[in-house]
């Protein structure tokens, strides 16, 4: 994962500073023709996120235990979770398994689905893809089932709307270099899609969202997730915002639920879970930059955090580079 420098100033919007963190990572792109009837099941994907662009046409998306829901051309769905669904010609038809399917490889990350009965055609462009950041670990787990937005009537400045369109352009008739301009695109259309949605989410009085948008704490966590690394203390981190050390270890505990201290040892051994599974720094470096004077004490708070050492992190966990899933077989 990359790290943020620390020479850049803190925006005066820590949740913003915090989304600004978010990488996506692991990405494959599928474009769907699509002709009725049809009807594609897509089984849990864990750890993903997957989300759904309707370029023309229009379909219907269903998720586990849900009723399903029509999606015209323009319509953005992400599904946060890698819920169960299916996405289909018409509501209630049982899809047939998205494994099974045949596609058309035009890359590691980039496919083609031609499928369905030969009648009205609907395109769709379809990504699965995860962050790789420890941001999107607290973020994930609050947001919705579903975050389904209506682009064509966009309220958002039109950016989305444009997006899309141009997304919807470039799929049409992949030119050179399409490829790259569709994937970085939709790692945007993600991004601003929670953004979007946490703009419009339900505020609450504690939690991390509620941190983050606190004037005083939320600039601490920022402070933390910028700088893990530094001496932290919680009379340094109270006095980077103006507060007396008592004020901010209390509202810092009855917002995030834990103290100061113990929320930046854990974002550390996110930081540091993260650059063991996706690089090969050895752990000298990255004890020492995460603010730990031996590899020994920064491996008993590795453990305490994950129940197990950081060796064994690296061996057991998958290639995060790979693709996230390979159809069983292909076509053309």
């Amino acid at each position: 994962m990359s790290k943020p420098d620390p020479s850049i100033p803190l925006t005066s919007d820590p949740l913003a500073e915090t989304l600004h963190m978010l990488r996506l990572t692991g990405t494959l792109y599928c474009r769907g023709e699509l002709t009725t009837p049809w009807a594609i099941a897509i089984p849990r994907l864990e750890g993903v996120m997957i989300f759904m662009v309707v370029t023309s046409g229009a379909c219907w998306l269903q998720l586990e235990g849900a009723e399903p829901r029509p999606l015209q051309q323009g319509s953005l769905a992400l599904i946060p979770h890698g819920t169960p669904h299916v996405i289909s010609s018409a509501p209630d038809m049982a899809g047939e398994p998205l494994f099974e399917l045949p596609v058309e490889k035009v890359s590691e990350r980039y496919e083609i689905m031609r499928h369905g009965g030969g009648g009205a055609m609907t395109r769709t462009m379809y990504g699965v893809v995860r962050f790789d950041d420890v941001a999107a670990e607290h973020l994930l787990g609050l947001l919705p089932q579903i975050i389904n937005i209506d682009a064509w009537d966009d309220q958002t400045g039109g950016w989305l709307q444009s997006t899309l369109r141009f997304i919807a352009s470039e799929a049409a008739s992949l030119k050179p270099g399409g490829e790259t301009v569709i994937t970085r695109l939709s790692d945007v259309v993600v991004i601003q899609a929670i953004r979007s949605w946490l703009e419009t989410a339900p505020t609450t009085e504690t939690g991390w969202l509620a941190a983050l948008r606190d004037p005083q704490i939320g600039k601490a966590l920022a402070l933390m997730h910028r700088r893990p690394g530094e001496d932290w203390s919680v009379d340094t981190l109270a006095d980077e915002v103006g507060m007396s050390r008592s004020a901010f270890a209390a509202r810092f505990a009855n917002l995030v639920g834990q103290t100061p201290l113990r929320y930046l040892t854990e974002w550390r051994m996110r930081v540091a879970r993260a650059r063991l599974i996706d690089t090969g720094d050895g752990l000298a470096a990255i004890s020492m930059d995460l603010g730990y004077q031996s590899e020994a004490a920064f491996c008993r708070a590795f453990k305490r955090v994950f129940g197990k050492p950081p060796g064994s992190i690296r061996r057991a966990e998958p290639d995060r580079a790979k693709p996230i899933y390979q159809p069983a077989q292909s076509a053309g």
